[in-house]
């Protein structure tokens, strides 16, 4: 049966509940993952990250400059692609020929609380630093959800595919809301301090399979009670959940 038809319709003034998707619903960097495979297509596109890996690779490891590190990753990985089309058409074969690895990835405690959620009627929505159409296919291929996702804007760029509009940080509410996201945010579930903003702005924020060390500024800046859970996602921090129950 189809997740259509599985769940009833989210009404217009229903809670509004968001997910992350890497780390949250995936275990893993779903983006890194798909530009991994993307870089291994050809034999000099390895060659080509690793003559830039010195000037690129070290940016990755500082939040300020790690989009920019990023990129030159997923420009070596697109080079050649005409456009967003052609980059989501290789995205849908990517995920094809990843499903069963992929399904091992997805949090089976993580798509029960999204079931619940759908199952109470609420307007449910993935929001993600990757591009919307890889978390879209995985959810529809793999996990046959039709959750609606936004995610980050890539379009042509020097030749390749490129960030266009990061869905990151305050730009991820900027991106729920101008997708006709303007509700409050009943709930909200994330393992990043990049979406604190999001966290910040849910009347019920979730951290979920958090960094380890992120987990005493989660304490600190968001209300007193707020549940740090680990949803099995291994060598992440958290209290252990077994099942959504």
């Amino acid at each position: 049966m189809s997740a259509a038809g599985r769940f009833p319709p989210a009404r217009d003034d229903a809670p509004l509940v968001v997910f992350d998707f890497d780390h949250t619903l995936y275990d893993g960097d779903s983006g890194s993952h798909l530009f991994a495979w993307l870089i291994k297509r050809s034999w000099w596109r390895p060659l080509l990250a690793l003559l830039i890996a010195p000037v690129f690779g070290p940016l990755i490891a500082f939040l300020p400059t790690r989009r920019v590190g990023i990129s030159g990753f997923v420009w070596v990985g697109s080079i050649g692609m005409g456009g967003r089309r052609e980059f989501d058409a290789a995205i849908d074969r990517y995920v094809a020929a990843h499903t069963d690895e992929i399904r091992h990835r997805l949090l089976p405690v993580a798509l029960d609380v999204l079931h619940h959620h759908r199952e109470r009627g609420d307007r449910v929505v993935i929001a993600t630093g990757a591009p919307p159409e890889l978390a879209r296919a995985i959810l529809a291929f793999v996990a046959h959800e039709d959750v609606p996702v936004v995610g980050t804007l890539v379009g042509p760029r020097l030749g390749a595919v490129g960030a266009l509009r990061h869905c990151h940080s305050e730009m991820k509410m900027t991106m729920l809301r101008q997708a006709g996201y303007t509700a409050p945010v009943e709930v909200a579930y994330s393992d990043s301090s990049a979406d604190l903003p999001l966290l910040k702005a849910a009347r019920r924020p979730v951290v979920v399979n958090p960094k380890a060390r992120r987990i005493p500024l989660f304490r600190r800046v968001l209300p007193p009670g707020t549940p740090i859970l680990n949803w099995g996602c291994p060598g992440r921090g958290g209290d252990p959940v077994a099942s959504a129950a």
